[in-house]
């Protein structure tokens, strides 16, 4: 049997202004309206953004990319000027980590939601 994630719901106070902060960023398609989702397009994953009065709980999401990418993606914060940090714990504000021998970093989204880019997965030793 195979089994894969096909989309996740991320709920938003503006779903479109989420989806698009996400696909500029990380320079993917633009948003698709569908019903009431925007829906952004990650590899074979859908990111399906909902409007929400409610408070929203923050959820981290990690996307992994090409060394190349990640210079695009991390020239993108920069410009707009986003605080990042190299870790999950904001010790290290304004810095990019180099776990596992690839390049990483974290930073919020519109609606707090914690989103990390990285160019290698972590090497976990069970």
């Amino acid at each position: 049997m195979s089994v894969s994630l096909d989309h996740t719901i991320i709920r938003a106070h503006d779903k479109l202004e989420s989806a698009k902060f996400l696909s500029n960023l990380l320079g993917l398609e633009p948003p698709t309206l569908w019903g009431p989702f925007a829906i952004v397009k990650v590899g074979e994953l859908s990111l399906d953004f909902v409007d929400t009065t409610d408070e929203i709980q923050s959820r981290h999401f990690a996307f992994k990319v090409s060394e190349p990418e990640f210079d695009e993606i991390f020239a993108r914060i920069q410009s707009q000027s986003i605080h990042y940090w190299a870790d999950p714990s904001k010790n290290r504000p304004q810095e990019i980590n180099h776990r596992d021998g690839g390049r990483g970093f974290y930073f919020y989204d519109p609606n707090g939601h914690f989103l990390e880019v990285l160019t290698r997965s972590y090497e976990i030793n069970a």
